[in-house]
């Protein structure tokens, strides 16, 4: 069995992390998608009965973007610079 490094436990996590979360705004997103890719009455729907609720797909583009951003670049620098050097 391989020992494993506390930097890349961290790295894993916090990745994992990341990804989650661009997971999640991604689902956050379904309802705009599916109106928008394929709109019908029941989307059209859908999307007027969460706009009562406060539903604002922006929050996800936004916020799910810049994780995803985030955690892409921090794979690349952890795999291009420090896979191996800790």
């Amino acid at each position: 069995m391989s020992t494993q490094t506390k930097g890349k436990t961290v790295f894993l996590l916090a990745s994992m992390v990341g990804w989650l979360l661009s997971g999640g705004a991604l689902i956050y997103l379904t309802p705009f998608l599916a109106n928008q890719i394929t709109p019908s009455a029941t989307t059209h729907l859908w999307m007027e009965n969460l706009t009562r609720g406060g539903y604002n797909p922006m929050l996800a583009i936004a916020g799910g973007g810049s994780i995803l951003l985030l955690t892409v670049i921090g794979n690349a620098v952890w795999y291009r610079y420090l896979e191996g050097n800790i």
